[in-house]
């Protein structure tokens, strides 16, 4: 757990989510699905003139709305009682009204007419009237979404479906909603583009999933296993000073978890390469400007530690000469050792024209730490650290505040090879951290490289990983490219799922072709992948052929040839 007192910006407390439900109204036209919107009150208190779905709070009567209806099979009475509620909100504020008569029918505007229903007078006591059920089974869950943490008002609100009444005409009440709205999700979307149509974050991300399905029948036919949109409560932050939202998938979430726990605004997630961008009080990144198809943004170099304590430096990257004199400045000269994760052309070449920097600066040259490179490393991934790191090993920081408060920071080594045989991970022990350098990276699946890597290597590196999770109950996981993760063993998890799984198809492939060439299966198993990352997918693709070797001796793979590296003479 990261220590109390490290956190960058000051906390807020979120207020407390109020229950609520939401119905998608959707019906089928000549030109496609159609879903219903109206734009709420420009008084009101919550999003106002924004169109939205009908929807609103749960109220004392939903409950025996719920009760005197007929509910779905499997339907719980907490379901059944929000399904109730999404029906009720949905006649009160657009005039609907998704109910059964005793044959089963729904009613016709006629109806509802000639009964003299009122959309704002208890709807129990008319239904029973009338001898009709709301329809509770055919309402259907879509999502499920929490406001966003940094509102003053929020809502847990799940997102149900349901296809229109087939002879009823939507009106909106004139004074919760006006402005009644069928409308395709595209053409929604784009009038927002544009500036003519206001769309809060959840009705924009629904309209997206929406989008997806080509008509009434199929997006109902998808929601009978239930939601097709994963449970979120966005985060918020900024890129290049504009204010973003993202769900718990999207890159850059982890980061905002991990920054702004309680959803403060303010962190900066546009990548750039003259300033550090502060993650904790005593974790900086700043990253190196060496952007491109193998580095993502660029590598991250992590300087950890305080002035009370001086600086550790993980991955100084590349020997560029900026990016060297701007980690000299943050640290303030104070480095009192440079660490590298491993020895490729985009980590540790920085490290020695750093540590003469900082001798320039008057202090002492920290000792460059690491693991060298092993005996088929490429020539351009020679690497010797004046201490070698093991696992188990630390590198410890400690020092006394301006408050009189000792402070510490330990490093510890963990030996993961697969991508590079040299390959170290470290977790920062007082705040539950790790730093996987390019063993798992922020956004991509790393590159496993035969003959210095390998992927069995890789996968126990995993296992490895996943036990040090458990062990120090570790959430957050600091890439050396890309952002912050979070949910550190489901990343694990996936990881190792997505590489097994491709192994399944590069083994299907081999199959396919049994006397052919690694180009041959590289087309088939890696058919889903743009060809221009091919000559790196290659790679990974030799990597799985050599596992697929040895655990199966019978395929006679044996002979498949080291790849074309040019390998240090060493």
């Amino acid at each position: 757990m990261i220590r109390p007192d490290s956190f960058v910006y000051p906390a807020i407390a979120p207020a407390e989510p109020d229950a609520a439900v939401t119905l998608l109204v959707v019906r089928d036209t000549a030109q496609g699905l159609q879903v219903l919107l109206s734009r709420r009150n420009a008084q009101a208190r919550f999003v106002p003139n924004a169109y939205v779905f009908p929807g609103g709070r749960l109220e004392p009567d939903d409950a025996l709305l719920a009760q005197q209806a007929t509910q779905a099979a499997g339907q719980t009475p907490q379901q059944a009682q929000l399904a109730a509620a999404a029906l009720r909100e949905c006649y009160e504020e657009l005039g609907l009204l998704l109910a059964r008569d005793a044959q089963g029918q729904m009613p016709t505007g006629a109806m509802l007419a000639a009964a003299g229903m009122q959309r704002h007078a208890p709807l129990a006591a008319q239904l029973q009237a009338q001898g009709w059920q709301l329809a509770l089974e055919a309402v259907l869950p879509f999502a499920h979404w929490t406001t966003d943490r940094d509102y003053p008002r929020r809502f847990d609100v799940p997102f149900l479906i349901a296809r229109a009444p087939a002879e009823q005409d939507a009106q909106a009440d004139g004074f919760e909603q006006f402005d009644a709205l069928w409308i395709s999700p595209q053409d929604a979307l784009q009038q927002h583009q544009q500036g003519q149509l206001l769309l809060v974050y959840p009705t924009i991300r629904t309209l997206e999933r929406l989008a997806d399905f080509a008509n009434t029948e199929a997006v109902l036919q998808a929601c009978q296993q239930g939601p097709v949109m994963p449970p979120s409560c966005p985060r918020v932050g900024l890129k290049n000073g504009a204010e973003i939202r993202l769900m718990e998938h999207e890159p850059g979430f982890g980061e905002l978890h991990m920054v702004c726990p309680s959803g403060e605004p303010g962190h900066e997630l546009a990548w750039q390469h003259e300033r550090a961008v502060p993650l904790l009080r005593h974790i900086q990144r700043l990253t190196a400007p060496n952007a491109g198809i193998m580095t993502g943004p660029g590598t991250n170099t992590y300087l950890i530690g305080e002035p009370a304590t001086g600086y550790v430096v993980m991955d100084p990257g590349p020997a560029d000469a900026a990016h060297l004199q701007r980690i000299v400045a943050l640290t303030g000269g104070d480095i009192r050792h440079i660490v590298c994760t491993h020895s490729h052309p985009d980590h540790s070449p920085g490290a020695a024209p750093l540590q003469q920097l900082v001798v320039d600066t008057g202090r002492a040259a920290p000792r460059i730490a690491g693991m060298a490179s092993g005996p088929f490393a490429r020539a351009d991934s020679y690497f010797r650290p004046e201490q070698t790191l093991r696992t188990g090993d630390t590198v410890v920081l400690s020092g006394v505040r301006a408050n009189g408060e000792s402070i510490g920071h330990t490093l510890q080594a963990v030996h993961t090879p697969g991508h590079a045989a040299n390959h170290l991970c470290f977790v920062l022990q007082e705040d539950g951290l790790l730093f996987s350098g390019d063993h798992i990276l922020g956004g991509t699946t790393t590159v496993v490289i035969p003959p210095d890597g390998g992927m069995q290597d890789f996968l126990d590196s995993l296992d490895r990983l996943a036990a040090l999770c458990k062990e120090w109950q570790i959430e957050f996981i600091l890439p050396a490219h890309g952002h912050v993760l979070d949910q550190a063993g489901s990343v694990i998890a996936q990881l190792k799922a997505h590489r097994l799984k491709r192994e399944v198809k590069v083994l299907q492939a081999i199959e396919q072709v049994p006397n052919g060439a690694l180009d041959d299966w590289l087309a088939l198993a890696y058919a889903d992948t743009p060809q221009a990352l091919w000559p790196v997918a290659r790679l990974s693709l030799l990597a799985h052929v050599q596992r697929l070797a040895a655990l199966h001796p019978q395929l006679g793979l044996q002979a498949i040839a080291m790849p074309e590296v040019a390998l240090a003479p060493h």
